[in-house]
């Protein structure tokens, strides 16, 4: 078969998507200002963003026999990433998200697994000539940890490089996944979980090295934001800032950014020089609304990278 730059093991979400004043409380009923809805899930958010950024795309996952369903193969087909190892679960919808975002772009969100809980570690196995044949694999959290870890393990007996990106986070990462993942990309939340420590402040990259030490085989990219980036790849933490841009909505950022990255390693870029371009992709991609619709190709991406960043690097 002929080698994919990366592949991408994960979920399909239909995004039905609340614009909100603020958050609202315990038992308030809080009228919404604006309701859309998108493709979405972590898995197909970073396929996507690999496929815009130039990476020769498969992913692996699995829809309801629904509408929604036939949108995301519709959507695959446009983007031209092979969907040989899509199936389709009969008697099961395809997994949903509900984002709940505020004016400023922030938000929090219940997804609802559906389809995608339905795909196992045999059905990965099923899959391993796309696994295998990548350059890169990224694996997220939304599907059951026994196939994630499958995934992880074909990709690394391939000499594939792999990406771990923990969301949304478990209680704890069990050996046999991180036995497997190369690099860890978490967002500053998923690190406080991992660790127990704070990623405020300086504090951030003493974060990002003990993670490198302890959940990934290579190195770790920390996600913060508006704050950049932290790199890790065997020596010294390298910080990367942000690109300040217009927020107006953080759906799918984390996705843009590895689906971004995982495609620049497969180009043969540094884990540095991928985790660069990537933040200027992650940037991006909260200028529009939505999943999917706001992940950018790689001319945009460039372009921002010519102005270079501008966010401060840490807290004041």
């Amino acid at each position: 078969m002929t080698p994919f730059g990366v592949c991408v093991v994960g979920s399909f979400m239909k995004d039905l998507v609340v614009r909100v004043p603020r958050l609202p409380r315990r038992g308030e009923t809080l009228h919404g200002t604006e309701f859309a809805e998108f493709l979405g899930g972590k898995g197909v958010n970073q396929a996507v963003a690999a496929s815009r950024s130039g990476a020769r795309t498969a992913m692996v996952g699995r829809l309801g026999a629904d509408g929604y369903g036939q949108e995301f193969l519709a959507l695959l087909a446009a983007e031209g990433i092979d969907a040989g190892r899509v199936t389709v679960a009969e008697g099961s919808g395809t997994g949903v998200g509900l984002p709940v975002v505020e004016p400023d772009g922030s938000n929090a969100i219940v997804i609802v697994p559906r389809a995608n809980a339905t795909l196992t570690a045999a059905d990965i196995a099923d899959a391993a000539d796309r696994i295998a044949a990548a350059r890169v694999v990224t694996v997220q959290l939304e599907l059951a940890v026994e196939t994630a870890i499958e995934a992880l393990r074909i990709a690394s007996a391939a000499g594939t490089t792999t990406i771990l990106n923990p969301a949304p986070m478990r209680p704890t990462l069990p050996p046999d996944l991180v036995a497997y993942a190369d690099i860890l990309v978490p967002n500053a939340i998923e690190a406080e979980q991992l660790t127990g420590r704070t990623c405020d402040g300086d504090a951030a990259a003493e974060v990002a090295v003990a993670l490198a030490a302890k959940f990934a085989r290579r190195g770790c990219v920390l996600t913060l934001g508006e704050r950049g980036s932290i790199v890790v790849d065997g020596g010294e933490p390298v910080w990367l800032p942000a690109h300040r841009v217009d927020t107006i909505d953080t759906v799918g950022a984390g996705d843009a950014f590895c689906g971004a990255l995982a495609a620049r390693l497969a180009a043969g870029d540094s884990l540095v020089d991928a985790a660069r371009y990537a933040n200027a992709a992650g940037a991006l991609s909260t200028t529009i609304p939505g999943a999917v619709d706001g992940i950018p190709a790689t001319a945009a991406i460039s372009a921002l990278l010519s102005n270079g960043p501008v966010a401060d690097l840490v807290d004041d």
